[in-house]
Formats: C-alpha cells, structure tokens, sequence
C-alpha cells in the first residue's frame, strides 16, 4: 500500500484483492469517466479482472474510504523477460488535480519492479494533457514506435 499527500489530503493506493459491493459501486461511477464504449461494470467484469494472475487493479481511496481513481497494471513473462503495461488508468472527475493519479502510478511503478519487470508502458491519447504532462513528470518517455489495433469485424 502507498500512502501519498497533496493539498492536505492522504491518498492510500492498494491493490484490490476481493471484489466488494463498494468497489463495484466505484467502478460504476468511474468507467464511464475514461471509456464511453466500455460495458456497464458488473461484479463479474471486475472479478475476472480482480482474479487473473496477470493483472492488478490497484484503487486510490481518500482518508473515508471513497474511490478516488483506478487503474490495471497487467505483468506476464515473455522470452525476452517479464512485461508490464498500465492500463485503464482513471481518476474521478472530482478528484483530478489531486495527485491521485501520480499516487496510481507511483505504486504501479513499484509493484511492477517488484515483480521483476525492468520497463513499464502504457498508452495515453495525445488529448489527455494533464495525464500527458503527469507521465512524463513521473519519468516515463515517449517511445518512437507505432500502435497497431486489430478489432474483430462483427
């Protein structure tokens, strides 16, 4: 667990290791936030997150418990040595500025090294300024490649 203050107020990151009613009723309110395409959140959506080897959904909560932001960090072995991507990295709208997403990725980032992975990527559209400017503060560099995506027709 992370503990972090900004402005005042303490942000706790954790990873999440059950799926409770709570964490249900945050992801509800903050998916919509980052995906207008994503399916409605259910407790079997977030479980098979939750419960799969390679990810860890880590949640930022305030001093009362509230959510405050999520985001996945998906860790699996290659040949060439152990990967790591951040994903789905969101913060409420009401708690943007706060520090709770450099508090996401700090702990990614931790965790990540922890389970052996010397790198971690992620992807951020170019619109996202502030989560944009946040990456780079934190250390990340932009990399001279291309993003390729297959979707299935139908």
């Amino acid at each position: 667990m992370t503990e972090t203050q900004d402005d005042g107020a303490a942000v706790r990151v954790e990873v999440c290791e059950e799926v409770t009613d709570d964490l249900v009723r945050a992801m509800v309110r903050l998916v919509p936030q980052l995906s207008s395409s994503a399916p409605p959140m259910t407790h079997e959506i977030i479980s098979r997150v939750v419960d799969h080897e390679a990810c860890h959904l880590l949640v930022a909560r305030a001093t009362d418990d509230t959510v405050l932001g999520s985001m996945t960090l998906v860790v699996f072995p290659i040949p060439t040595g152990v990967r790591a991507w951040i994903e789905d990295v969101v913060v409420d709208e009401t708690a943007r500025g706060r520090g709770v997403g450099e508090a996401l990725n700090l702990h990614a980032l931790e965790l990540a090294e922890e389970l052996g992975a010397r790198t971690v990527d992620l992807t951020s559209r170019p619109s996202r300024e502030a989560a944009n400017r946040l990456y780079r503060r934190i250390g990340f560099a932009p990399r001279e490649t291309n993003v390729y995506r297959y979707e299935r027709k139908g």
